[in-house]
């Protein structure tokens, strides 16, 4: 925290890392259920209908019902999934940005209790939304590119190892894919979280605060570390698309964006 003219600047809101490891494995296990049974029921498929040339399209039939059937039973568990799982960290988010707020209030000389309000309650149901959505989209994604490494490798007579292979390239971009909404539904509730809080406690400015994080940074978001913005308003990301195109964004909004920031508390002497 710092202190100049008047002005109490104070220490900002991280995203917490444990919870987002815990938020990781929770979905990378179930990431790593579904490719092995995928893995397991194409092999035996692909065993029983080895590829033939041309004319016989019976190999390819019988792999699209097993990964009909696959579909079906995956996304029917991360359906089950979803939910459950989204309210309990939408809920962790929100008690353990709250807590760190509170303990950084603390340590600037204010004693706040937070309840739960109707912005808060919006951000929440927001956040569990999202969290839904992606999670629901994982074997989405994951089963349609498994289908097109499949039924090419049927078309290019490609033998099982080969189709393996590609298969864990699949796998891998699942994962990595699962890591990411992790981390970035982590940033951005608790960016948004923080932001409302912000506002009921009648905070006006705040310092944009770059993580130095991540082996791409936005160049925009750098070069914007350490100034004041509005918290109502936000920030306007000259290049908030990467494309030249910009529009008023907060910390942690875009994807993989790790900014946060430090409240303004003004009028001390």
């Amino acid at each position: 925290m710092k202190t100049k003219r008047g002005v109490k600047i104070l220490d900002p809101v991280w995203p917490n890392a444990g919870l987002e490891a815990h938020f990781r494995r929770k979905l990378l296990k179930w990431v790593d259920a579904m490719n092995k049974s995928v893995q397991f029921w194409l092999k035996q498929t692909y065993r029983t209908n080895p590829p033939r040339i041309a004319q016989d399209e019976s190999p390819a039939d019988a792999l699209r019902r097993t990964i009909k059937k696959l579909g079906k039973r995956w996304q029917k568990q991360f359906d089950q999934l979803a939910p459950e799982l989204a309210d309990y960290f939408a809920q962790a988010m929100k008690d353990r940005s709250d807590a760190q707020l509170m303990a950084i209030l603390r340590r600037g000389g204010f004693s706040v209790r937070f309840k739960m309000t109707a912005a808060m309650r919006d951000i929440m149901d927001a956040t569990i939304h999202e969290q839904v959505n992606l999670i629901k989209s994982i074997p989405q994604e994951y089963l349609k590119s498994v289908e097109g490494v499949v039924m090419r490798g049927v078309q290019t007579g490609r033998d099982l190892g080969q189709v393996s292979r590609d298969l864990q390239d699949t796998f891998g971009v699942t994962r990595r894919r699962a890591a990411l909404i992790a981390r970035d539904q982590n940033n951005k509730a608790t960016a948004s979280m923080t932001r409302a809080r912000q506002t009921e406690l009648g905070i006006k400015k705040a310092i944009w605060l770059h993580s130095h994080g991540g082996k791409t940074p936005r160049p925009t978001h750098l070069a914007n570390d350490g100034k004041e913005y509005d918290v109502a308003k936000g920030w306007f990301d000259p290049d908030a698309d990467g494309k030249g195109r910009g529009r008023w964004i907060f910390p942690g909004e875009l994807i993989n964006c790790r900014c946060v920031s430090r409240s303004v508390v003004k009028g001390f002497s």
